[in-house]
């Protein structure tokens, strides 16, 4: 009695010989989700998801997501970029927590948001 069958033993579905996953479809170029929707890089389902698994409110409607991701991506964007700024400045090119805190730091709106925020290993500005 064979346990397994003969004629398909070379390698599971979607996967090449080493294990290393393949395209499972063919032909599908990209997803029409709401992120590619709104134009945005943040995932605009799992905001939904998140925002309706915390509890924050009954009813989320479908704006709503789309809206906060665009915010947190905007947000996100902007501290990089200074962030980027900052690294450059000190002739590094990683962005580590140290660049961080002097981004936010030295931007006036940011460092109002986050004042209650400490971030690890990022140090206090330098005043003298």
């Amino acid at each position: 009695v064979y346990f397994f069958s003969t004629h398909n033993m070379s390698t599971p579905r979607g996967k090449d010989k080493k294990g290393a996953k393949t395209a499972g479809k063919k032909g599908k170029t990209g997803g029409s989700g709401r992120s590619k929707k709104a134009g945005l890089t943040f995932p605009v389902g799992r905001t939904a998801s998140l925002l309706k698994s915390g509890r924050y409110t009954r009813r989320v409607g479908k704006g709503a997501p789309v809206y906060l991701a665009a915010v947190l991506e905007y947000l996100c964007a902007e501290m990089l970029e200074l962030a980027g700024n900052a690294s450059r400045d000190n002739k590094k090119k990683r962005i580590n927590p140290r660049f961080l805190t002097l981004a936010i730091r030295n931007d006036e709106e940011l460092n109002k948001l986050l004042s209650g925020v400490t971030i690890a290993s990022g140090g206090v500005l330098p005043n003298i």
